[in-house]
């Protein structure tokens, strides 16, 4: 079976959003040194790598990460690149692709091509405009590469606000490079976190056959 890894690396050194904790993994136990395993404990943000952002990151009645709504994150989607570098996605962006009928769209950008440790300076998210438009199409998820759906500066958030008004779910941080643009079956799912604000994903695309 073909599968596509769209999920980010991580690793001590991997990007963070500025201010979170960076990932870390500490040997608590070594077979070298004649224990029976070796046991690690790591520390990392939740929104570290390839992740899904939890209703409660937003929300303060919202979901833990361990409630959100698992079929969002299962099923047929569909892969779009965009040509925009910067600023807010709107529905005029995805004028050369037919989205009636994908359930979840995954936003493929330059991101992309950024290795893992490195901040992207710049980066595509969504507008409210976008978000109502993909809701009214019966889109349920929506995926991209940038490591936020609002704008890096934001203190509002509309962007998170509005995917948990219409009862949808995001990923972010994803790992697109190399993937055509087409219809894909997609597993990422959450870890079962109770209290989290958001977890890491492993996602994967399975091409579907048409």
């Amino acid at each position: 079976m073909m599968l596509y890894d769209i999920t980010r690396t991580i690793s001590p050194r991997t990007a963070v959003w500025p201010g979170d904790a960076p990932y870390s993994v500490t040997m608590v136990a070594r077979l070298e040194e004649g224990a029976p395993a070796n046991l690690t404990t790591i520390t990392l943000s939740p929104h570290t790598g390839s992740h899904t952002d939890a209703y409660f990151h937003v929300e303060p009645q919202g979901a833990y990460a361990a409630a959100m709504p698992l079929d969002a994150y299962l099923g047929r989607a569909k892969v779009v690149t965009v040509s925009r570098r910067d600023g807010a996605l709107l529905p005029s962006d995805f004028g050369h692709v037919q989205l009636n009928g994908a359930e979840r769209l995954l936003i493929h950008s330059h991101v992309s091509d950024l290795p893992d440790d490195v901040w992207p300076d710049e980066f595509p998210y969504l507008s409210v405009e976008l978000i109502d438009w993909l809701a009214d199409m019966g889109v349920r998820l929506v995926g991209l590469d940038s490591p936020s759906v609002d704008d890096f500066h934001s203190e509002t958030l509309d962007a998170h606000h509005a995917l948990a008004r219409h009862g949808m779910v995001s990923l972010e941080l994803l790992q697109l490079r190399d993937v055509p643009d087409g219809d894909y079956e997609l597993i990422a799912l959450p870890l079962k976190l109770d209290g989290a604000c958001g977890s890491p994903v492993r996602a994967v695309l399975r091409p579907l056959s048409l």
